[in-house]
């Protein structure tokens, strides 16, 4: 059984049209579906405005969804509530993007994983400071900062707290959302490397989302990639950066930077992505596709394969992927 499932996901924001107008919807995650099995790490990548973020907050239950369902061993989140759902969260958790806003600053580093460990386990509380201890030990931090605020640390001292946060209930599943993007290049290293050898460890599975294709491609086994709402492909991390099918992921993989002078051009996509408010018809990336064609300005490609294998795309001509 996969451990996560998703199935049509959709989350829109209503909007109001006025007196005479009707309302209109912010289409931020426009139909996602996947899968994850036990103890694997799937990146999600995009640009910003994508729906990156939004997606992994209605995993866990921090968006409303508009349809679709997210099953979660089998368990559909979409309808617990209560007891039933606070029970739930033991098994997905998240690392925010901000490791500065991410901690109540009233809040000792003990009394924010004890809120956890209070809920989950039924500890004394001589117990749970131990076990707090030994969680900041996982994240290479000392015993002695359980009694010391947020403002004592350092940025990236302060994700690690969040990480240990987040390993604090034993879940299943933790969505990591931009979790080294506010933090310097060295820090950046250390936090990836942090969260390789707890999966490795544990077992857990990792959503890590990320708009940088380099940081996901090192720390991720497969990766989809958002546009507009939508996954437009997905695929195994090294098949995706040596073959992308889809001109949007090309886009994107020719912007990261590479020591290689002789590597392909640089394609730079006209315009802005379209506002999810009012998007385009037809496939979302027409209008700033460089081997766009009229059919893909009235059709909605669907995310199929194009050669066969597992790999997914949402793209008409994806079997001609050297376009």
């Amino acid at each position: 059984m996969a451990l996560l499932e998703v199935e049509d996901l959709k989350v829109h924001y209503p909007v109001r049209g006025g007196l005479f107008r009707p309302k209109r919807f912010v289409r931020a995650v426009d139909g996602v579906s996947f899968r994850m099995e036990p103890g694997e790490t799937v990146g999600l990548v995009g640009e910003s405005g994508c729906g990156k973020s939004t997606l992994g907050k209605a995993l866990v239950r921090l968006e409303k969804p508009a349809a679709g369902r997210v099953l979660l061993n089998g368990l559909d989140m979409s309808t617990l509530r209560g007891r039933e759902l606070r029970r739930a969260r033991k098994n997905f958790q998240m690392i925010f993007q901000d490791p500065y806003g991410s901690l109540n600053p009233r809040l000792t580093v003990f009394s924010a994983l004890d809120e956890v460990l209070a809920l989950h386990f039924p500890l004394t509380k001589a117990e749970r400071r131990e076990r707090a201890a030994k969680l900041l030990d996982r994240v290479g931090l000392s015993a002695g900062a359980l009694d010391r605020y947020p403002h004592e640390f350092s940025g990236g001292q302060r994700q690690r707290i969040g990480i240990a946060r987040a390993l604090a209930a034993e879940p299943a599943l933790i969505v990591a959302d931009e979790p080294v993007s506010a933090l310097d290049v060295s820090v950046q290293a250390a936090i990836i490397n942090l969260l390789e050898d707890i999966r490795r460890e544990t077992g857990t599975a990792f959503l890590f989302i990320a708009h940088d294709l380099a940081v996901v491609e090192h720390i991720s086994s497969r990766i989809l990639v958002m546009y507009l709402g939508r996954v437009v492909e997905s695929a195994p991390s090294r098949e995706l950066v040596a073959r992308p099918f889809h001109p949007y992921t090309k886009a994107l993989l020719s912007a990261v930077p590479t020591i290689d002078a002789s590597g392909k051009p640089r394609i730079v996509l006209p315009g802005d992505v379209p506002s999810p408010l009012d998007p385009p018809a037809g496939c979302p990336f027409h209008p700033r596709c460089p081997v766009a064609r009229e059919r893909c300005r009235s059709e909605v490609p669907p995310l199929a394969s194009p050669d066969g294998t597992a790999r997914l795309c949402s793209c008409f001509y994806a079997s001609e992927a050297d376009l």
